[in-house]
């Protein structure tokens, strides 16, 4: 199994956005804070980014910024962001610009957030003149392609195009601070390998000494090197991609409880309920009574 994928899908709650945008100077858009992840690609020019209570990050031409919490920030030809206003349908493009971006968000649930995607700084910038991912830059070029003329299959292809792209800024981040943490843990033969195990069959009756004559490791080695690395034992780690998988089975099916008990590894669905009260707060039935809720607010949002 793929962790990465796995994570970015527990998270995702439904179609990303984006637009392009051309603007002469002076430019100042402010954005408020998303439930989500946003990113920005200067595609001609220069500009900064400004969060409210962090330095300026300076950009130049061909740079992507991902901000995976959603942080409030603004996008500028200046450090400063005293004039800013708001970005929103009103921004209209003006073809003569001379700086050029483009903005998109990603609808993301943050209470389940992977641990390794937690790691992630409020900002990632990926400058273009440092920049060693080839297969991002390609992402960018045909993004940027579709955006700019009208075909058939165009809402099809850019909706995967923005979900590589949000693949390959997170690899980006993950490859260039592999030193620690997470990024270390996703390279780890043993921890990697029991990652993947628990991922395949989270329904399985999994004990640590299991996991670890299933890589191939003593059980006192995988326990000792699974928690330095992600900072949680394996079964607590397995418990937490229990609820996170449960969850969203709950917000995105409607299969019955006892159903994704079972998928989860749980056979009693009294126990399961206990567990997952326990991790998220409200019982499982609430949960996806919340999320039908959110859905609906939603969908009468839409114009």
């Amino acid at each position: 199994m793929d962790v990465l994928s796995d994570a970015i899908a527990a998270m995702r709650t439904g179609r990303p956005s984006s637009s392009r945008l051309r603007v002469n100077s002076p430019w100042c858009y402010r954005f408020d804070r998303y439930d989500g992840a946003g990113f920005h690609v200067l595609l001609h020019g220069t500009g900064w980014l400004v969060l409210d209570d962090g330095e300026p990050t300076y950009l130049a031409s061909g740079d992507i910024v991902l901000l995976p919490r959603g942080t409030a920030h603004v996008l500028s030809d200046t450090p400063r962001a005293d004039n800013s206003v708001p970005f929103d349908s009103r921004v209209s493009d003006d073809p003569l610009g001379d700086t050029e971006f483009l903005c998109g968000k990603y609808r993301l649930d943050h209470t389940r957030m992977h641990p390794a995607l937690a790691e992630l700084p409020d900002v990632v910038h990926v400058p273009a003149r440092a920049r060693r991912h080839g297969q991002l830059s390609s992402a960018i070029e045909l993004l940027t392609i579709e955006l700019a003329e009208a075909r058939p299959g165009r809402e099809a292809v850019i909706t995967g195009l923005l979900d590589l792209l949000l693949t390959y800024l997170i690899r980006a981040w993950l490859d260039d601070n592999d030193h620690d943490g997470w990024p270390r843990a996703l390279r780890n033969r043993y921890v990697a390998a029991t990652l993947a195990a628990l991922h395949d069959k989270p329904d399985a009756p999994w004990r640590v000494e299991d996991l670890a004559a299933h890589v191939g490791v003593s059980r006192a080695t995988l326990a000792r090197k699974f928690t330095a690395l992600t900072g949680q034992s394996p079964m607590a780690y397995l418990t937490w991609w229990r609820m996170t998988t449960a969850a969203g089975l709950l917000r995105t099916t409607d299969r019955p409880l006892a159903a994704v008990a079972r998928q989860v590894g749980y056979s009693s669905p009294f126990a399961f309920s206990h567990a997952f009260k326990r991790h998220f707060g409200v019982t499982p039935g609430r949960y996806r009574a919340q999320g039908d809720t959110t859905r609906q607010k939603e969908a009468d949002s839409v114009p």
